[in-house]
């Protein structure tokens, strides 16, 4: 190092997080990984949502079955767990945020978490084949992918009576489009470049393209 010249610190990047923002875990800190595709559920639209499903549930998440099939951060899953939901399925494909998701719920001790990898479209597929169903279905897919569209139809199968699926897209969902056919928007809003809808599955109207 030249005379005059000052050292410069390496500042490491501060590691993302996300906190449960309700029931007994409630602040408790969840580490978010560099992944390729990865948007954990803002706080604000999370706060919005749970309102929304603790109206639809009455309140009785001892009741509910949830399915994390983009698991991610685990945001959405062990916010539903930290409420008391019977049962959660995380469903993850990349190595790093898996084992994030398994350090967390040794953490937390979360023994009504199941964490399984897996791709989203086979793990669905296996689901319905064991006859596996859910009250609630959570798809917070990566962005530009058509995640939705092929996994949605595959949701139908593993549906409870009166089940939701929450979904997050990055545009306002389209009611018309062939593969949202028997689909019902129950609530839907937008948070900057984030759009979140809570659905609820009916009959099809018979216009499937």
């Amino acid at each position: 190092m030249r005379a005059g010249q000052v050292k410069k610190k390496t500042v490491k990047p501060v590691p993302q997080q996300v906190r449960i923002i309700g029931g007994q875990w409630k602040r408790t800190p969840l580490a978010v990984v560099d992944a390729d595709g990865l948007r954990p559920t803002p706080d604000r639209v999370r706060e919005t949502v749970f309102n929304w499903l603790t109206h639809v549930f009455d309140g009785d998440w001892a009741a509910v079955k949830a399915l994390d099939l983009f698991a991610g951060s685990g945001a959405l899953g062990f916010e539903v767990a930290s409420r008391g939901a019977a049962q959660v399925l995380m469903i993850e494909n990349h190595a790093p945020a898996l084992r994030q998701l398994q350090a967390a719920q040794e953490k937390l001790q979360a023994n009504q978490i199941q964490i399984v990898r897996g791709d989203a479209l086979l793990k669905l597929r296996e689901l319905a084949a064991t006859k596996q169903t859910f009250s609630l279905i959570f798809l917070d897919p990566p962005y530009h992918q058509e995640w939705l569209q092929k996994t949605l139809p595959l949701c139908v199968a593993l549906l409870e009576p009166d089940a939701y699926v929450y979904a997050e897209a990055e545009t306002s969902l389209d009611t018309h489009a062939p593969w949202l056919d028997g689909w019902e928007i129950i609530r839907a809003d937008q948070a900057g470049m984030v759009f979140y809808h809570l659905l609820r599955y009916g009959k099809p109207s018979g216009n499937q393209a």
